[in-house]
């Protein structure tokens, strides 16, 4: 006999596969369970609903993303290799295309289901941003960088790394950059991030 645990593992990767063949609102409570070989009684009595589902799937995957983003090992002599090399790192997150199917579900149900969204951030988007908050912390009190506050500069390396892309691929369904793409992003904006972009003739 399965434990709880080994089923919810079961539930999670069956729903994983329907919400990204079906989309959200067309999946049923129903079909998860068939998916997953339980009835529905077993369904709720492990996740209340199809949105608490979700949202363990996203924790889930997430997680799974997260354990594998170890910025720490990022500590390059050369500071700018090692700042590109963590926006890569964050770039894998971001830009990974599960991760980009989720957050496309999350915002066309946001309206329906405001916690989606709400916990999305916190599983996801948040923990990228401390992660990298913590690395520049690491280089702030090494004397490699100088910044007045890092979680404010970590969102805003994020959003220069990684919010364009992840915007086209959700708004305008356009491809995801390739591995080669990311790195070159990675190197501009270390090197945009550390040196600035004013000419020998701004003022």
């Amino acid at each position: 006999m399965r434990s709880d645990d080994e089923t919810k593992r079961i539930v999670i990767e069956a729903a994983r596969h329907a919400f990204a063949v079906d989309g959200y609102a067309a999946t049923s409570t129903e079909e998860l369970a068939r998916g997953a070989g339980i009835s529905t009684k077993t369904l709720y009595r492990l996740f209340p609903g199809k949105a608490a589902l979700f949202e363990a799937m996203c924790a889930d995957r997430l997680d799974r993303l997260l354990s594998d983003v170890n910025l720490q090992a990022n500590n390059q002599a050369d500071i700018e290799t090692g700042l590109a090399a963590v926006l890569v790192a964050c770039a894998d997150l971001a830009l990974d295309p599960e991760v980009v199917a989720l957050q496309r579900m999350v915002l066309q149900q946001s309206a329906t289901f405001p916690d989606l969204a709400a916990n999305f951030y916190r599983d996801g988007i948040s923990r990228t941003a401390a992660a990298l908050a913590g690395w520049l912390r690491d280089q702030v009190k090494k004397k490699r960088i100088a910044l007045d506050n890092v979680d404010e500069a970590a969102g805003m390396m994020i959003g220069m790394m990684v919010s364009a892309p992840q915007r086209a691929a959700i708004y305008a369904g356009l491809t995801l950059p390739s591995r080669k793409e990311i790195e070159r992003r990675a190197k501009v904006c270390a090197a945009i991030l550390l040196d600035g972009c004013r000419g020998p003739s701004g003022s």
